[in-house]
Order: C-alpha cells, then sequence, then structure tokens
C-alpha cells in the first residue's frame, strides 16, 4: 500500500504522521490522532456529522483523504472548548437544548462556527441554508436554529 507524509495543524497543534493513500481525514482524526469528537453517519457526506473546518471551511472529513489535508489548518469539534470551559456557541446551544441525541452536533457545530465566522449576525433564513445540509433525526431544527440565534446575540428566538 502506498503511503504518505502528512504534515497538518489540528486544533492548534502540529501533526505529523505517516498514512495509507486511501485514509480519510475522519479515519485520521479519530484513529490516528485520538480525535473521537469527529463523527461518522453516513460515509457519503450526505448527514455532515464529520464536518470539520480546514482552513476554515467546512468539510466533509468522510470524503477528504487525510493527504489532501497537508500543510492544512484543521479544527475539529475538541478545539471548540478551551481550558474545559464551553466557547459561546455551545453555551448557546446547551441553553437552548439543540441537541438531543448528539450524534450530529460535532458536525453542527463546526458548520455553525463557519457561518459565524462569515456572518457574525446571521437571519433566520441564513442559518437554515448553511445548516441545510446537516441532518439531525432528534430536534425538528428549532432548538438548534435558536442557539445559533442566541450565539450571534439575536433577540426574539423561541424559548
Amino acid at each position: 500500500m502506498t503511503s504518505f507524509d502528512v504534515e497538518l495543524t489540528v486544533n492548534g497543534l502540529a501533526r505529523r504522521a505517516t498514512v495509507e493513500a486511501r485514509r480519510t481525514l475522519a479515519d485520521f482524526l479519530r484513529e490516528d490522532l485520538g480525535l473521537t469528537g469527529t463523527h461518522l453517519g453516513c460515509e457519503h457526506g450526505v448527514c455532515g456529522a464529520c464536518t470539520v473546518l480546514v482552513d476554515g471551511e467546512p468539510a466533509r472529513s468522510c470524503l477528504m483523504l487525510a493527504v489532501q489535508a497537508r500543510g492544512a489548518d484543521v479544527r475539529t469539534v475538541e478545539g471548540l472548548a478551551a481550558g474545559g470551559k464551553m466557547n459561546r456557541l455551545q453555551e448557546a446551544m446547551w441553553d437552548s437544548h439543540g441537541f438531543q441525541c448528539g450524534f450530529c452536533t460535532p458536525g453542527f457545530l463546526m458548520q455553525i462556527t463557519a457561518l459565524l465566522a462569515d456572518i457574525p449576525e446571521p437571519s433566520e433564513a441564513e442559518i437554515r441554508e448553511a445548516l441545510s445540509g446537516n441532518i439531525c433525526r432528534c430536534t425538528g431544527y428549532e432548538s438548534i436554529v435558536n442557539g445559533v440565534l442566541r450565539a450571534a446575540g439575536a433577540t426574539g428566538f423561541l424559548e
């Protein structure tokens, strides 16, 4: 099997490993680096559970090869909290009861992080559009949208 050296930054730390050419970024993060917060759902890029940020942009880590991330800055859900304290987005989602079973949570949080970096005060329509590629089978999405509005500092969300 052909292997490649991969050097990248993950959650602010320089990482290096030798991986098979066919290894996905998701498997590399989970199995080689022990970052199991990135979840694998459909493994076809449809559900969004495996979403991470690659150079600040959302990416389906189940569809991306680890070698494609060489030299990139990758951020996973583990990179959101600092010093064991949830960030503003995580707090807002908690306060809004944004998630139930939690399986989709990492992908949603990373997609929302990218949205808020691009649009700090998104409208409800912008939020729904940004999250349209992530699937949650538990919440009905209202509490997730409300959590994003809360994180953005908007008022008028449903309690």
